[in-house]
Order: structure tokens, then C-alpha cells, then sequence
């Protein structure tokens, strides 16, 4: 049986660029070795976990995902001297990569730094300013002729950052964002070997999120399942950001409600979460969750969405910090939510109307 801090801890400190996911996917087939009926791949990096629930079909179909992929940079041009420049893939801040060790996925792996002009060498109004993106680049350490012989233009660069245990069961590293979430799928595997639940279970552990949730979307499209939930992370509370816009880190995992959740999924995660005295938090989503879920919810006919995350303060950083609590509360509430399920409460879920 899996360690799920270690799990998460080496899903984390593992590199899984957008379309190049295979060490966390491969990372989570071992974990849950055993605990799936049947593991596969599909053309695009998709993993698909599939547990059968028990009892005569039809059985109830559901989805849950996490996506696999971590935002990156990827090698645009190639300079004088052997620096890089770089290309965004996925939402990273310029403000927090200046001063970050890199990794370059070339032809061998190649340690870098990310560098700018120093603050002696620029004029005020450039002190005053946020280097952009564009005036960054990453030194190899390596003279231009080895560069340009081992680096090609599109390799992919992901931060190298070892993963910290903070006090108080925090955890801080790269890529919390979303292996918080794969790790939440294993840990709800390995809670439904403990309950019975009628449903058969595709846990999916989805690519390309960070680039427009494309792994969802085909994966959805593949099992039309009879209902889906997404695991995510959601914005932890913050200095200086608005209460309202952040939830608690070690209050629970958050449960979102708005237009693209399905009502009475929202309601059934609720009520067992009350049930099973499990801690939860509420998030309003007014629009878009720019989540798997926003494309799962839309496919053919549609499919019944949920929305579960993780609290995460500095998102979109290398120093994503989170409760580990909240992680292990969000598997163990998918599963509760899985075993309540029946073919009654899916054909209810036809009639969008609250009860």
C-alpha cells in the first residue's frame, strides 16, 4: 500500500510538462497497482484507473480526474553566448522565476538558473518595473557550440525544486497544482477497498489542463460517464487577498457551487460530507472554474459535473503550499460520495431541477 505524503511528495518533485506527462502517470500507476481492476493509456497520456462496482448492470458511470501536467517554460530561442529565451506553457508569473534553478529536457537533462540584467546594470524606471518574460533567460553554464548541440528549440524546462515539510502538516513545492489532486484519486482507490459502492469507477488522470483542459475533454468523450467530478486546487487563504476570493488551509476541501455544477451533485457531496463528519468548505464559482471540469460538464448531450479542490496559497509558483489534511479529507469524501451512489439517484440527475 501506497505512503500518500510520499506519493504526493515524488508526484511532485517529478517533471510532467503539458503533453509530456509520462513520469507522474507513470508515478501513479504504480501507487494504485492493485487497487484498479484495469489501468490503460490512451493515445494522447490520458491514464484511465477503472474499478467495477458491485452488483447487476446497469451500474452507475462515474468519472473522476485530476490532471497530470505541471506548467513549464520551453526553449524559444537560443542566444549568443548559449542563453536561453523562453516561451510560456501554461500560467507562470514572470515575478517568481527570476533566481529559479531550471531543468532542460534536451537531449540529456541540463541544470540551469534563470537570469536577468543585475539591478547595478539598469536604469531606475527598470528597478521599478517587474522584469517581463521576454527578458529573462536561462544560463547552462555550457559554452554556445554544447548548447546549441544538445538543446533544440521546443524543449520543454521545468523548475527543479525539492518538496518541503513545513510545521503544522503543510507541505510546500512545485506542481501542488494539480498532483495534490492525483494524489486525492489514489487515496479514493484506496478508500473504496474499504466500502462496498454499486458504481463503476473511471479515475483519470487527465493531461494537457493547463493548456485548456484537452485530456478532460477527450476523455470525457471517450467513457460518457453518467456523472464526473474534478479534483483541483482552489486559492488558499493569502495576506492581503480578499477573504471571500480564499479558503482555509486545513478547513477542508472545497466544494464549489455556481453555474457549471450540477445542483444536486453539489448537494449530494454536502450531505455526505455532513454524514461521514467530514470538514468541507464552500466556494462560489460565478462563471468558468478553469478547471477540467468547465469542458467535462459540455460534452455531446452533457455530463453532470462536480467541482472538489484543495486550498493552495502561491499558486502558479514553485512554493505551492497546502495542508496535507485537506488532501487526505478530499479522497476520503470522493469515496463516501462514490459508495452513496445508485442507478435511482443517476436517473435522477436527468431532471436538473432541485428536489
Amino acid at each position: 500500500m501506497f505512503n500518500a505524503k510520499e506519493l504526493l511528495i515524488g508526484l511532485t518533485e517529478a517533471t510532467g510538462s503539458p503533453g509530456d506527462e509520462s513520469t507522474p502517470a507513470a508515478l501513479l500507476r504504480e501507487a494504485v497497482n492493485g487497487l484498479a481492476d484495469t489501468i490503460e493509456t490512451d493515445s494522447i497520456g490520458n491514464t484511465f484507473l477503472y474499478c467495477a462496482g458491485e452488483g447487476n448492470t446497469p451500474r452507475p458511470r462515474v468519472m473522476i480526474t485530476a490532471h497530470t501536467d505541471e506548467i513549464s517554460l520551453m526553449v524559444a530561442r537560443i542566444d549568443k553566448g548559449g542563453f536561453l529565451r523562453v516561451a510560456e506553457v501554461g500560467g507562470f508569473d514572470p515575478r517568481t522565476l527570476l533566481g529559479q534553478e531550471v531543468i532542460v529536457h534536451a537531449k540529456r537533462k541540463l541544470l540551469g538558473v534563470v537570469g536577468s540584467k543585475p539591478p547595478h546594470l539598469t536604469s531606475l524606471a527598470e528597478r521599478n518595473k517587474s522584469v517581463p518574460l521576454q527578458e529573462l533567460f536561462i544560463d547552462l553554464a555550457m559554452p554556445e557550440e554544447s548548447v546549441r548541440e544538445l538543446v533544440n528549440i521546443g524543449d520543454f524546462i521545468t523548475i527543479s525544486r525539492r518538496t518541503m515539510e513545513l510545521s503544522g502538516g503543510r507541505l510546500a513545492g512545485k506542481a501542488m497544482d494539480n498532483r495534490a489532486g492525483v494524489t486525492t484519486l489514489a487515496l479514493c482507490l484506496s478508500e473504496l477497498r474499504k466500502l462496498r459502492f454499486a458504481a463503476d469507477v473511471y479515475a483519470v488522470g487527465t493531461v494537457q489542463e493547463e493548456i485548456g483542459c484537452k485530456g478532460a475533454q477527450t476523455a470525457a468523450f471517450r467513457l460518457l460517464p453518467d456523472l464526473a467530478v474534478a479534483i483541483d486546487v482552489c486559492h488558499g487563504e493569502t495576506p492581503g487577498v480578499a477573504s471571500d476570493l480564499v479558503q482555509k488551509l486545513g478547513g477542508g476541501p472545497v466544494v464549489s457551487f455556481g453555474p457549471r455544477i450540477h445542483p444536486k451533485l453539489f448537494k449530494r457531496l454536502t450531505d455526505v460530507a455532513r454524514d461521514a463528519n467530514i470538514p468541507v468548505q464552500i466556494e462560489v464559482t460565478q462563471g468558468p472554474t478553469w478547471t477540467d471540469a468547465d469542458p467535462i460538464q459540455i460534452v455531446q448531450a452533457g455530463i453532470p459535473t462536480a467541482l472538489i479542490s484543495i486550498p493552495l496559497r502561491y499558486m502558479h509558483t514553485s512554493v505551492e503550499t497546502l495542508a496535507f489534511e485537506d488532501v487526505r479529507h478530499a479522497g476520503l469524501l470522493l469515496a463516501r460520495f462514490i459508495a452513496s451512489l445508485d442507478m435511482a439517484y443517476v436517473e435522477g440527475l436527468t431532471c436538473y431541477l432541485k428536489d
